[in-house]
C-alpha cells in the first residue's frame, strides 16, 4: 500500500507540476486586444432658439431610427443652439469641432457658416437658404469641400407667397416687407419680393427691425402707411422673436404671410414655404450615407419638392378678415 500510495504521490505531483506549467504558459502569452467599437458622434448647431428648433431635431432622430440607427448604441447627439444670439454660434460650432463629432448638422445659414469657419474637415450637412451664394458650397451638383446638404428655397417662393396673400386680402394694394438689414440672408429676398411685387401691380413698404426693440416701430410705420398685409422675411434674430410678431401682426389687425408654419402655429395668420419635415427627415439620408464613408463633396446638394400652406382661421376672425374657399381649399393645414 506505501507505493501504491507512493506512487500515487508521485502521479499528483506530476500532475500538478504540469497544470502549473500550463497555466504559466497561457499567462505568459499576451491577450488578444478587445475590439471597441467607437460609437459616431453627431453634432447639431441650430442658430435659433430650443424650442423652435426641437422639433425640427425630432424629425431628425426619427429619420435615424428608420435607417437602422439606434441613439446611444449606434449613433449619439450633441446638440448647441445660440439661444438667439448670432455671435455665439462660432464658438458653438467650434465646441462641437472640440468634442471630435463625426459630422455637423448645421440648422440655417449661419449655423452653416459658422460650422465651415470652425473646421475643413469635419463633414457638414446644412439646410441653408441658397448654399452656393452664401458661400458653403461651390455648387449644387458638385459641392466640393466638406458641406453639402439642402436648400430650402426660402427667398425664392416669394412670388407664391404674394399671389396667395393677395387672394385671401380681397383689393389688397399694398404691402410691407419685415426684413432685417444686419442679416445678409434677410436682404436676399428683397429682390424676389420686389419682383413678385411688381408683377402683381402691388405697392412694396419696406420696413426694416434689427430686433425686439425696434419692432413696434416697424409695426407703426406699417399702420402709417396704409399697409394691407404684410411678409416677413426670415433671420435668425427675427425668428427668435417668433411670438412677439404674431402678437403685434394681431393687435394691428394686420394678415400677414409667414414662410414657416411655425408662425402660424403660433398664432399667424398664413404660411408658406418648404416642407421642413421632409427636408429635415431627408438630413437623415445625408448623415447615413457620410457614416459609411461617402464624401460631402460626391454628395449634391438637393432641392425641395414638397411645400406646406398653412392658414389660421382663428386668426382671420381675430382680425375680421374672411379667407374665400378656394384659398381654403388650396390649404394643406387649417387652424380652425
Amino acid at each position: 500500500m506505501n507505493v501504491v500510495n507512493g506512487q500515487w504521490s508521485v502521479v499528483n505531483k506530476n500532475a500538478c507540476g504540469f497544470v502549473l506549467c500550463i497555466l504559466l504558459i497561457s499567462l505568459s502569452v499576451p491577450a488578444p486586444a478587445q475590439q471597441t467599437s467607437k460609437i459616431p458622434r453627431i453634432g447639431w448647431l441650430a442658430g435659433n432658439l430650443p424650442y423652435t428648433q426641437t422639433p425640427r431635431l425630432e424629425v431628425l432622430r426619427r429619420g435615424l431610427r428608420e435607417l437602422g440607427y439606434i441613439e446611444g448604441k449606434d449613433v449619439m447627439i450633441e446638440a448647441r443652439y445660440n439661444q438667439g444670439k448670432l455671435d455665439q454660434l462660432p464658438e458653438l460650432a467650434a465646441e462641437l469641432v472640440r468634442l471630435n463629432v463625426d459630422l455637423i448638422v448645421a440648422v440655417g445659414t449661419q449655423a452653416a457658416q459658422a460650422a465651415k469657419g470652425a473646421t475643413k474637415t469635419v463633414p457638414i450637412v446644412a439646410t441653408s437658404g441658397d448654399p452656393v451664394a452664401n458661400g458653403l458650397v461651390a455648387s449644387l451638383a458638385r459641392p466640393g469641400g466638406n458641406v453639402t446638404g439642402l436648400a430650402n428655397l426660402t427667398f425664392e417662393l416669394a412670388p407664391k407667397r404674394l399671389e396667395l396673400l393677395r387672394e385671401a386680402v380681397p383689393k389688397l394694394s399694398r404691402v410691407a416687407v419685415l426684413w432685417n438689414p444686419d442679416r445678409r440672408n434677410s436682404a436676399q429676398g428683397l429682390p424676389e419680393t420686389e419682383s413678385a411685387a411688381r408683377s402683381f401691380g402691388i405697392k412694396l413698404q419696406s420696413v426694416s427691425s434689427k430686433g425686439a426693440d425696434d419692432l413696434r416701430q416697424a409695426f407703426s410705420a406699417m399702420r402709417k402707411e396704409r399697409a394691407g398685409a404684410f411678409i416677413l422675411l426670415r433671420s435668425p434674430l427675427i425668428l427668435s422673436r417668433l411670438k412677439q410678431i404674431v402678437a403685434l401682426a394681431a393687435q394691428n389687425r394686420l394678415p400677414a404671410m409667414y414662410d414657416d408654419g411655425a408662425f402660424v402655429e403660433a398664432g399667424g395668420l398664413m404660411s408658406y414655404g418648404t416642407l421642413l419635415a421632409e427636408l429635415d427627415r431627408r438630413l437623415a439620408t445625408y448623415v447615413d450615407k457620410i457614416l459609411k464613408g461617402t464624401k460631402p463633396a460626391d454628395l449634391p446638394v438637393e432641392q425641395p419638392t414638397k411645400f406646406e400652406f398653412f392658414v389660421n382661421l382663428k386668426t382671420a376672425k381675430q382680425i375680421g378678415l374672411t379667407i374665400p374657399p378656394n384659398v381654403l381649399a388650396r390649404a394643406d393645414r387649417v387652424i380652425r
